[in-house]
């Protein structure tokens, strides 16, 4: 997947719009069932993110300013956020996902292109990480939502882009070694070992079950055994 932060500007329009259009099918009355994401409601997944976009959307003001903008303004404050606005109706929790989208988009546009190379001290990444970083939760959150969307609706690219990532952070977890299929280079998770498990399988697949958002039943163990339980992400 490109690192172009205009191009992902472009990805993240296409993926709000998908993720809205799930939204809109949901039933209204759904909105405190859970989600997949365990502890959240669906009114939660959809409030975070339209609160994510505007905690993404306050980064490129940063960048771009030159003026401390942070995501949140505190840990607590985020929750807070998130839970607030959690039992609001369908209609409101869409329109604000719409509105959240908008201000992220315009920021996104302002950029000058020097604003991009600026180092983000609360990511500790150049501004021209933040398209990603969003697109990221998008997609991911989307997943949140039930069966309408699936990882297997995620791009090839994407679904590589999010399991290098995760792969490349893990911590705390069993090690192992993973190889996605038709990919000549394996990741690895953890500290190299020949003792490690060799997990396979589709892209999509790996990324799904290291995030989270999948139960890893069409991956393969070598040797046969079960699969590891990767370390909680996000």
């Amino acid at each position: 997947m490109t690192m172009d932060p205009l191009v992902l500007l472009t990805d993240v329009d296409r993926a709000t719009e998908e993720l809205l259009r799930t939204a809109q099918d949901l039933d209204p009355a759904s909105l405190g069932s859970p989600s997949r994401l365990p502890g959240w409601t669906l009114g939660h997944v959809l409030t975070h993110v339209a609160r994510n976009a505007d905690a993404q959307t306050n980064l490129l003001t940063w960048a771009r300013t030159g003026v401390e903008t942070p995501m949140y303004a505190s840990p607590e404050a985020r929750e807070a956020g998130i839970e607030e606005g959690a039992t609001r109706p369908l209609r409101e929790q869409i329109e604000d996902i719409k509105a959240s989208h908008e201000r992220f988009a315009d920021a996104g546009a302002a950029m000058p292109a020097q604003a991009w190379t600026v180092v983000l001290p609360a990511i500790g990444q150049p501004a021209a990480a933040v398209p990603w970083a969003r697109l990221r939760e998008v997609e991911v959150h989307h997943v949140d939502l039930g069966d309408r969307y699936t990882p297997g609706d995620w791009s090839d690219a994407f679904a590589l882009r999010l399991l290098r990532e995760i792969a490349a952070v893990a911590t705390g977890g069993p090690s192992m070694t993973l190889r996605p299929w038709g990919f000549d280079h394996p990741l690895k998770i953890g500290s190299p070992s020949d003792a490690d498990p060799v997990v396979g399988g589709p892209t999509k697949s790996l990324a799904a079950w290291l995030a989270g958002r999948g139960d890893g039943t069409d991956l393969t163990v070598s040797p046969d055994g079960e699969l590891p339980v990767p370390a909680r992400w996000k």
